[in-house]
């Protein structure tokens, strides 16, 4: 990605821990959700799925569609949730989640 001269640096941005576990949530509910949906609309015996000769119709075809974006787009919240909990661990590990303040004061302690 280029910048412009006068960009200023990048700094590292961390999530709080709810927003973190929410995203990780949502990303293993997404796949829960879809995978259940996709599931059933293979079995569909309704006719929306599959017409009379056995072959996909256009209802098949759109609802698929929408699962495999549902699947990719959890997947991202889902690793966007997951780096930011990781994150979370790895700053407490390191008594690095106090806020920057509370850092440097304890610093000149």
């Amino acid at each position: 990605m280029l910048r412009s001269p006068g960009a200023a640096p990048r700094t590292r941005t961390t999530l709080s821990r709810p927003v973190a576990w929410f995203l990780l949530a949502f990303g293993v509910w997404s796949w829960f959700i879809w995978i259940t949906f996709v599931k059933n609309l293979w079995k569909d015996g309704s006719g929306l799925a599959f017409d009379d000769a056995g072959d996909p119709t256009a209802y098949f075809w759109v609802h698929l569609l929408l699962a495999v974006a549902s699947f990719l787009l959890g997947t991202a919240i889902g690793v966007i949730g997951f780096r930011g909990v990781r994150g979370l661990r790895r700053e407490a590990a390191n008594g690095t989640d106090l806020p920057a303040a509370d850092r440097a004061d304890a610093a000149s302690d």
